[in-house]
């Protein structure tokens, strides 16, 4: 099994910038591939960005593209999403998602996920 657990969410003013944090621990050799995805107020969860453990290859959502930015330390065993030039619609429950093959951008393609971490962004 694989835990994952997301920091660095809170509160900031648009324009601004957050990094969130996930760290994987447990049987993390299994994992492949791992992501972010987003849940705001009534919206249906989403896909943001994610990363290929081994090579680094990343893959971002076009409404985050050029704002967002996952990366990878593999010695920490932790992904991270740096978040820049936030607006009010990245207010969201985002949540680290880690999957043991190649996978889509869908969220049913990942077996781990973690609690989620909110982040608010005000206008």
């Amino acid at each position: 099994q694989v835990q994952l657990v997301e920091s660095g969410g809170g509160l900031v003013q648009a324009g601004g910038s957050l990094r969130l944090s996930c760290a994987a621990s447990g049987r993390t050799v299994d994992i492949y591939t791992m992501g972010w995805f987003r849940q705001g107020p009534g919206k249906e969860r989403e896909f943001v960005a994610r990363i290929r453990w081994n090579s680094g290859t990343t893959d971002h959502a076009d409404t985050v593209k050029g704002r967002f930015t996952i990366s990878r330390d593999n010695a920490k065993n932790t992904i991270y999403l740096q978040m820049n030039s936030l607006i009010p619609e990245d207010t969201a429950v985002y949540y680290c998602a880690g999957s043991r093959g190649i996978v889509s951008r869908r969220e049913v393609s990942y077996d781990y996920w973690g609690q989620g971490t909110q982040v608010t962004v005000s206008s």
